[in-house]
């Protein structure tokens, strides 16, 4: 079992940052790569980023490319998402979640075993 537990979303205005953070425990030697995903009041969850524990490679979604960044420290099993220049459209509970199987990039649900309960962030025009 690998448990995540995400924290830094919270109220931001329209070009503001946030930080998200995932922190991993319990069996985390078994995750290849860890992403954050989002879903917005009424729409499906969709895949916003994804690193690799390893080599850190990394892989976005479109519409966060050049605005949000993926990280790792590997000594505190730790993920992050750096968010700047947030947009209303943005606003979302973000969700991270733990792949075991070694296949990149993985984008979709399924491919990830576990998840953390999500953090709301909300981005005022």
């Amino acid at each position: 079992q690998v448990q995540l537990i995400e924290s830094g979303g919270g109220l931001v205005q329209a070009g503001g940052s946030l930080r998200l953070s995932c922190a991993a425990s319990g069996r985390t030697f078994s995750s290849y790569a860890m992403g954050w995903f989002r879903q917005a009041p009424g729409k499906e969850r969709e895949f916003v980023a994804v690193i690799t524990w390893s080599i850190g490679r990394t892989y976005y979604a479109d519409s966060v490319k050049a605005r949000f960044t993926i990280s790792r420290d590997n000594a505190k099993n730790t993920v992050y998402l750096q968010m700047n220049s947030l947009i209303p459209e943005d606003t979302a509970v973000y969700y991270c979640a733990s792949a075991q199987a070694r296949a990149f990039p993985p984008l979709a649900e399924y491919q990830y075993d576990y998840w953390g309960q999500g953090t709301q962030v909300t981005v005022s025009s």
